[in-house]
């Protein structure tokens, strides 16, 4: 089993910032990309940002040049930094791996239980 925990939501005034990490635990032999989705009330799940094993990176058009998605591998963490936050960026992020081998040498996709961000005066 592997397991993706966020932490980092809540409550920030527009023009503020936070910051989203992400923990991967269990049976974990490696992980490839890794990423920050989100879904808004009424409306469907969307990328905000994704990045590679080797640190390559991808932004929805939105968050780009406010949002900063990084990586550490020996921890398998993936953080996001929000800045210059938005009414429109309230939603609940969820952290996902599309790829991770365990140690059984099972490909699995997993996602986060989530973590809510909500920007508002």
């Amino acid at each position: 089993q592997v397991q993706l925990v966020e932490s980092g939501g809540g409550l920030v005034q527009p023009g503020g910032s936070l910051r989203l990490s992400c923990a991967a635990s269990g049976s974990i032999f490696s992980i490839g990309a890794m990423g920050w989705y989100r879904q808004a009330p009424g409306k469907q799940r969307e990328l905000v940002a994704t990045i590679t094993s080797g640190d390559s990176t991808n932004y929805a058009d939105s968050v780009k040049g406010r949002f900063t998605i990084s990586r550490d591998n020996a921890k398998n963490t993936v953080t996001l930094q929000m800045n210059s936050l938005k009414p429109e960026d309230t939603a609940v992020y969820y952290c996902n791996t599309n790829r991770v081998l365990t140690t059984a040498r099972v490909y699995l996709e997993v996602w986060g239980q989530g973590t809510l961000v909500t920007v508002s005066s």
